[in-house]
């Protein structure tokens, strides 16, 4: 039986919400965005149009859930008041308890970065054979992720290996909040199962890294020194035939002072794909920039909590039994073939709730 108590804890909940996420803040800012957006003068520079637009679509989001717990919050109460059926109340209960969670968990995802698009690469671990499949198996798990989460995904660089798998990967999950639900994909995933390659039927540990990081858009000014870069160009590999690129349209940029080396073939147009890896440059020089923030941040707080970038974070076992662990969390699931296929949300939300903002 809902109760007015029930109401005040929500209420009290939503009342947090305000002050930890900033509305009122929020609020003004979209405001002064949309009477910017109104003038005359707005489109005449659209680089500078877009990157406000942005910014105004994410500041809506937020309003737009918080506005969402409001209203549940009023409309059960007048429910309650009007001594409404005890299905309507326990129906608008749960679907003001949903609304109260969903923006909880949405305040895990309020650092900066978190609104952006993300990059993800996979590569192998030793092993041969048995490690480009799980590669290849984990690249599929977060294909199908971004498919059933309503995300644009597309495939910007891929090696291929043989006689199966891949010897590397490099994906564009575009989205609101992409990298802000995968960041904590970050780190060794580790695969326990009958290798269907070993003709003596024995079990194989197999480990593949992924790394993700947010994809720099037109807001995010990283400054380049192009002499700090040099390029190869090399043909994109094809599944032959007529899939071959008879021109050099891949590229590979390596960035001095880093380190970094990025390869793309996304495109037949070499233009384009250099294009695409300054932007992937940028991008990894961010996320950088944000690791040495975090850990400066994290000296500061004394914390106890300490992320690994690299280090194992996700067992995969098919076999004496089926469980699939994350490490740090210590979520788990019994149906690996479930979190295969890209059912991985929970495992999300259980790293945000642990690690996110708060």
């Amino acid at each position: 039986m809902v109760s007015q108590e029930q109401i005040k804890a929500l209420t009290s909940r939503k009342d947090e919400l305000y002050k930890f996420i900033g509305i009122k803040e929020k609020q003004g800012e979209a405001d002064t965005y949309e009477t910017e957006s109104q003038q005359n003068e707005f489109w005449d520079n659209p680089k500078e149009a877009q990157v406000l637009l942005k910014k105004l679509s994410t500041l809506k989001s937020w309003l737009k859930s918080y506005n969402a717990v409001v209203n549940n919050i009023d409309e059960l109460a007048v429910l309650l008041e009007l001594e409404a059926s005890e299905e309507e109340l326990d129906i608008q209960l749960e679907k003001t308890k949903d609304s109260v969670e969903e923006l909880e968990f949405k305040n895990m995802l309020s650092a900066e970065e978190d609104s952006l698009s993300a990059i993800m690469t996979i590569n192998p671990g030793a092993g041969g054979t048995e490690g480009q499949d799980w590669a290849e198996m984990l690249m599929r798990m977060y294909l199908m992720w971004g498919e059933k989460n309503k995300y644009k995904v597309k495939t910007l660089d891929i090696q291929k290996a043989e006689p199966v798998g891949i010897k590397s990967v490099t994906i564009e999950i575009e989205g609101d909040f992409a990298f802000g639900h995968l960041k904590g994909e970050n780190g060794v995933h580790r695969l326990v199962r009958i290798s269907p390659f070993d003709s003596n039927a024995k079990r194989h540990t197999t480990f593949a890294s992924v790394f993700v990081y947010p994809l720099a858009d037109e807001s995010i000014e990283i400054n380049l020194d192009t002499s700090e870069i040099s390029w190869d160009t090399f043909r994109a590999s094809g599944a032959g035939g007529q899939g071959v690129n008879k021109t050099e349209s891949a590229v590979r940029l390596k960035h001095k002072p880093t380190g970094i080396t990025i390869e793309n073939s996304e495109s037949r147009s070499q233009l384009e794909n250099k294009a695409k890896a300054i932007q992937l440059l940028k991008s990894q020089l961010y996320e950088l920039e944000i690791r040495k923030k975090q850990e400066e941040k994290n000296k500061l707080e004394g914390s106890k909590k300490k992320i690994e970038w690299g280090s194992q974070i996700r067992s995969y076992v098919l076999h004496p039994y089926k469980m699939v662990k994350d490490l740090r969390t210590s979520h788990e699931s019994s149906n690996p073939e479930k979190i295969l296929d890209g059912d991985l949300n929970a495992f999300i939300k259980a790293y945000l709730m642990e690690f996110g903002q708060k």
